[in-house]
């Protein structure tokens, strides 16, 4: 009996090892990844263009305000009292609405970047997820937000080739030097 209990805790020990290192885990840098998408790059080119509207429109606020302002400073000597205060009045609230809308431009902007560049990530993601489970990994570490404390990246597969293959990116030659 002691044997046999012996040679089943000896079993388990070893299915116990076996299994052990068996498991595969892997590491990639997904933000590399997204960057390197022909997907992300348009998303850039549209954030760029949306960003530029953006700033005309603040730049239109700017120059009303500075036009105002001048003509204020020009002609406030022959203001009647009344009038200088409603064109002051009509200063402040332009300034006002000037930084309303810098905080709202902000917001929509970042809203806008984040609508453009979530189904980036999401592609890139399954992309890391078919890979990951076609290649029989249990856990892939993104290392371009460190939340480990320690790992051996040498002990870890970097899966970025075949994720970039599976999302048909072809990387770019280095360019020459300059002579």
């Amino acid at each position: 009996m002691r044997k046999f209990l012996g040679l089943t805790l000896l079993a388990v020990a070893m299915l116990g090892v076996s299994t052990a290192s068996a498991q595969k885990f892997a590491r990639i840098n997904l933000q590399e990844i997204v960057i390197a998408m022909p997907e992300f790059e348009e998303a850039q080119k549209n954030l760029e263009v949306f960003g530029k509207d953006l700033q005309e429109q603040m730049e239109q606020i700017q120059v009303e305000f500075n036009n105002k302002l001048a003509d204020f400073q020009k002609n406030q000597a022959t203001m009647a009292a009344s009038i200088k205060q409603m064109k002051q009045q009509e200063l402040e609230q332009l300034q006002q609405r000037f930084a309303e809308f810098q905080q709202i431009a902000q917001q929509d902007f970042q809203k806008k970047e984040a609508e453009l560049l979530e189904p980036v990530q999401k592609k890139a993601q399954e992309a890391v997820n078919k890979i990951s489970k076609a290649n029989g990994y249990i856990a892939v570490f993104n290392t371009s937000v460190p939340s480990l404390a320690y790992f051996d990246e040498a002990q870890l597969t970097d899966i970025a080739a075949l994720v970039k293959k599976e999302l048909g990116i072809v990387e770019k030659p280095a360019a020459a030097p300059a002579k």
